[in-house]
C-alpha cells in the first residue's frame, strides 16, 4: 500500500520511541504494561483529594444515602429491585447494584464510594489506550489520547461526584464493547459478536448514554477499522493484520441487532423518565429554544475542551429565546468545522473525530430534554474522545510534515498533561462539601434557580431556616414556577405553624409537579398539615396519594398511623408503624410503635420495645418529646 509523505514522514518520527523502548525493556508487552501502569498512576495522583470529599446532596442522597434500598447492600431483595424500578426517572440496574455493593463494603464512608470511581476511571483510560493502539497501531498518539481523557477536568463531574458512578461505569463496558469490536471486525464470526452485543448490553444496563454505539461503530468502520471504501492513507493498517473490507449493505445490517438493543434501551428509559416526571413538556422549553441551546451547547462544549474554565455541577437552561447574533455564530462555527473535515479527505481521522463528537452528544443535547440543565460535564466524558482523537493526531501528522522530533513534540504534550492534571486536581477540591459546591455554583452561573433551591434545603436541614428561605425566595424571584422553591416555602412557613400559607405552596406542588418523588413529598407534607389542623379526613387521603406515588414514603406511614391512633384503631397503628420502621428505623417511631402496642394490650413487646430505644437511642429525651408532640398533633 502506498503511503502519502505526511504518513511515511509520522511512520518514521513514532520508529525511534519503539528503538528506545527496547533497550529500556525486553519486550513490547512490558512497555505497554508500564504504560498502562503510569496512566493509573497519573489518574490516582490527579484524584487524590476526592478521598477527603463528602456526599452531595444533588443526587448523592437519592442513589446512596437516603435510599433504603442501597444501602440494604447487595441482597436478592436489592438485586430485584433494582431490575424493576424506575427510581430517578432511569432505568440501570448495574449502577444500582454497583451502589448496593459499595454500601456492603464501605457503608455509608464516601471515600470508598468515591474510590471506586476514580479506580473505574483509571481502568477507563487504561482502556481505550489499549483500544487505539491494537485499532490503530500508533502507540504514543493512544498514549497522548488516553491521557488526555484521564486527565482533563471537564471529566471530574463524572469522577467525583458519586451518583455518577453510572457514567464511569457505562463507559467501562462501552470501551470493552468497542474493543470486542476490534476483535470481532479482524475475523467475523457469530461468537465474537455475540461479545460485542453482550457487553454493549452491560453498558446499557448502567447508563443509556452508550445507545449511539451503533453508529459509532460506522464511524469506526470508516476509520481506524476502514472496512469500507480504500485504505486509509494516514496512518497503518490496524495492528494484527489488515481489517477484511466489507459492502456498505452489509455494514448497515451487521449494526442492526445492536441498533435494536439501542432502540429498546431508549424506549424503556423513556418510559422511566416520563414516570419520574423528569422530561420537560414543549410549553417549558419549546424547540426553537432546544434547538438553539444545543446548537450553542455544541459551541460551549468545544470551548471546555481547548479552555476547561468555570465548570460546575449545573448550567441552567434558559427560558427565553437567545440574541441572533448568537445562534448564527454557533451554527456558522459548527458548519464551517464541518466543512474543513469533509474536505480534508486524507486525513479520515479528522472527519471520525469530529463526527464522534457530534454524534454521540445527541442523546443528551436537549432535544428530548430531560431535567433542568442547558448542558453537562459528565454528558462529555464519551463524546470528547473524537476531540482528542482529532488534536493528536493532527499535531502529530503537522510535526511529521515538518520532521519536528519526537522529543521536541513531548514537551509540549508533557506540559499540557501537566496543567490539566493540575486543573482536574483543583477541581476535585470543588465537590469537598456542600455549602462550598453550591456557593460556587451560584458565584459561577447566573439565574441558577436549582443551586438556590439545593442550598437552601441544606440550610434548612442544618436549621438556619432564615437563611434557607432567602435562597428559596431568590429562586422564586428568577423561576416563579419554580417547585421545589414553593415546597420548601411550604415548609418554613409550616415551620413557623402558619399552617394556611403552608398548605397552600403544598397544594400548588401536588397539583402541578411532573416529577413522582417531588409529587409524594407534597402530599406526604400536605398530610402532616392538615392532621394539623384538624382535618384528618384530608390527612389521611393526603398520606395515602403519597404512599401511591411512592410506597416507600415512612413518613406517610407514620402519619396514618398517628390518624388511626387518634381514631381509636390501635392494630391498624401499629401496622403503619410496622411498616415504617421496616423500611427506616427511628427511636420516635419505635416510641410510637411501643405506645400503640401497650394500647393494644401486647403490655411485654411495648415494655421491650421501650427499653431497647432507651439502650440504644444517643438522645432519648428528644426522641420522648418528639413523639409525644406528633401524638398531641402538633
Amino acid at each position: 500500500m502506498n503511503l502519502s509523505p505526511t504518513a511515511s514522514a509520522t511512520r518514521r518520527q513514532e520508529a525511534p520511541d519503539v528503538s528506545t523502548s527496547s533497550r529500556l525493556f525486553r519486550s513490547p508487552q512490558k512497555h505497554t504494561l508500564l504504560i498502562c501502569l503510569l496512566l493509573a498512576a497519573i489518574v490516582l495522583v490527579s484524584y487524590s483529594p476526592v478521598t477527603r470529599n463528602g456526599f452531595i446532596n444533588y443526587d448523592d442522597d437519592q442513589y446512596i444515602t437516603s435510599n433504603s434500598h442501597v444501602k440494604a447492600g447487595l441482597t436478592w431483595a436489592t438485586v430485584n429491585w433494582a431490575f424493576t424500578t424506575y427510581d430517578q426517572a432511569n432505568w440501570h440496574p448495574l449502577t444500582w447494584l454497583s451502589h448496593a455493593l459499595d454500601c456492603d463494603l464501605f457503608g455509608l464512608n464516601p471515600a470508598g464510594h468515591h474510590s471506586v470511581n476514580v479506580l473505574l476511571h483509571a481502568a477507563n483510560a487504561v482502556v481505550l489506550f489499549l483500544l487505539l493502539q491494537s485499532a490503530t497501531g500508533f502507540r504514543w498518539r493512544s498514549l497522548i489520547v488516553a491521557a488526555l481523557f484521564a486527565l482533563h477536568p471537564v471529566n471530574v463531574e463524572s469522577v467525583a461526584w458519586a451518583a455518577e458512578r453510572k457514567n464511569v461505569l457505562s463507559m467501562l463496558f462501552f470501551l470493552l464493547a468497542l474493543y470486542a469490536y476490534v476483535w470481532y471486525a479482524r475475523r467475523p464470526g457469530l461468537r465474537r459478536y455475540a461479545l460485542v452485543l453482550f457487553v454493549f448490553a452491560l453498558s446499557l444496563l448502567c447508563k443509556p448514554q452508550a445507545i449511539a454505539f451503533p453508529f459509532l461503530l460506522l464511524v469506526w468502520d470508516y476509520w481506524p477499522l476502514c472496512r469500507f471504501g480504500v485504505p486509509a492513507v494516514a496512518g497503518p493498517a490496524p495492528q494484527g493484520g489488515d481489517v477484511p473490507r466489507c459492502s456498505t449493505g452489509w455494514l448497515m445490517l451487521e449494526k442492526l441487532p445492536l441498533l435494536l438493543l439501542s432502540a429498546a434501551s431508549a424506549v424503556v428509559t423513556m418510559k422511566a423518565q416520563k414516570a419520574g416526571g423528569a422530561v420537560q413538556t414543549f410549553s417549558q422549553y419549546s424547540l426553537l429554544l432546544r434547538l438553539e441551546t444545543a446548537a450553542i451547547s455544541y459551541v460551549d462544549y468545544l470551548r471546555k475542551a481547548f479552555w476547561p474554565s468555570k465548570l460546575v455541577a449545573l448550567y441552567p437552561h434558559p427560558i427565553q429565546l437567545y440574541p441572533v447574533w448568537q445562534v448564527i455564530s454557533a451554527v456558522l462555527t459548527l458548519m464551517l468545522v464541518t466543512a474543513w473535515v469533509l474536505h480534508a479527505r486524507d486525513r479520515r481521522y479528522l472527519a471520525v473525530g469530529w463526527f464522534w463528537f457530534l454524534g454521540s452528544f445527541v442523546p443528551m443535547i436537549g432535544l428530548v430534554q430531560v431535567g433542568a440543565q442547558a448542558m453537562a460535564d459528565r454528558y462529555a466524558y464519551i463524546p470528547f474522545l473524537g476531540l482528542f482523537l482529532m488534536l493528536t493526531w493532527l499535531v502529530a501528522d503537522w510535526a511529521g510534515a515538518h520532521r519536528i522530533s519526537a522529543r521536541w513534540l513531548a514537551i509540549p504534550a508533557i506540559a499540557c498533561l501537566l496543567v490539566l492534571g493540575t486543573l482536574t486536581y483543583r477541581q476535585v477540591g470543588y465537590w469537598h462539601d456542600i455549602p462550598s459546591f453550591w456557593q460556587r455554583t451560584l458565584a459561577l452561573t447566573r439565574d441558577n434557580y436549582v443551586a438556590h433551591d439545593t442550598l437552601g434545603d441544606f440550610l434548612a436541614r442544618q436549621g438556619r431556616t432564615a437563611e434557607a428561605a432567602a435562597h428559596f425566595r431568590a429562586a422564586l424571584a428568577i423561576r416563579p414556577d419554580d417547585l421545589p422553591a414553593n415546597l420548601n416555602l411550604g415548609a418554613y412557613e409550616h415551620g413557623r405553624g402558619n399552617l394556611p400559607a403552608a398548605i397552600e405552596r403544598y397544594r400548588m406542588v401536588a397539583l402541578h409537579a411532573a416529577d413522582v418523588g417531588l409529587r409524594a413529598t407534597a402530599y406526604g407534607n400536605l398530610g402532616s398539615a392538615y392532621r394539623q389542623t384538624g382535618e384528618l379526613t384530608k390527612a389521611r387521603q393526603s398520606y395515602q396519594t403519597a404512599l401511591q406515588l411512592a410506597p416507600d414514603r415512612t413518613m406517610a406511614m407514620i402519619g396514618l398511623g398517628l390518624i388511626a391512633q387518634k381514631n381509636g384503631d390501635p392494630a391498624e397503628a401499629v401496622r403503619q408503624y410496622s411498616r415504617a420502621m421496616a423500611l427506616e428505623p427511628t427511636d420516635v417511631g419505635y416510641l410510637l410503635l411501643a405506645q400503640a402496642l401497650q394500647l393494644q394490650g401486647h403490655s411485654e413487646e411495648a415494655k421491650a420495645i421501650s427499653e431497647r430505644v432507651a439502650r440504644l437511642s444517643p438522645d432519648l429525651p428528644e426522641a420522648q418529646k418528639a413523639a409525644a408532640e406528633l401524638l398531641s398533633g402538633r
